[in-house]
């Protein structure tokens, strides 16, 4: 696989393009958080975060960035309001690229946008997935389920 440096988006990227799915662990912290536009609270530690990974590669039909964008993004709180427990307060701005995607899942086409926050560890701290039409967001959030419930194909 070709070489990113410092550069754990474009890692990332690289990853997902030849679904690779251990070039695109790599690129992620061990406390990363993916936020799920089907799922309320986000997907946390490294290990699930793949797991989830895995199983969209299984999921989508097809699947390419079309483009990219960068800046300073504030990541989500540690915490929610649970139980009337305070949040944690918000972070500084870090850097964040939002990679934006065209997929199809069982025939519907999928826009959508990956959002990966890097945190000061160089690493992918947060993901935030935003996904469009709503029809396609359920679409997908179905195709999931059932994959998620399928073992893995082994090599």
């Amino acid at each position: 696989m070709t070489s990113h440096g410092c550069d754990p988006a474009a890692a990332f990227r690289a990853g997902v393009e030849a679904r690779d799915l251990d070039a695109m662990a790599a690129s992620l912290a061990d406390d990363v958080r993916l936020f799920s536009p089907v799922k309320f609270r986000p997907f946390e530690g490294k290990a699930a975060v793949v797991e989830l990974l895995g199983v969209l590669l299984r999921t989508f039909e097809t699947f390419r960035y079309v483009g990219a964008l960068a800046g300073d993004v504030e990541p989500a709180p540690s915490a929610g309001r649970v139980g009337g427990a305070p949040a944690e307060p918000y972070r500084d701005q870090g850097p964040a690229h939002a990679l934006i995607f065209r997929a199809t899942v069982q025939g519907k086409e999928i826009h959508g946008l990956d959002l990966l926050h890097v945190g000061p560890s160089g690493l992918i701290e947060e993901i935030t997935v935003m996904v469009r039409p709503l029809s396609a967001a359920h679409t997908l959030s179905e195709a999931v389920v059932r994959n998620f419930e399928q073992p893995a194909p082994t090599a």
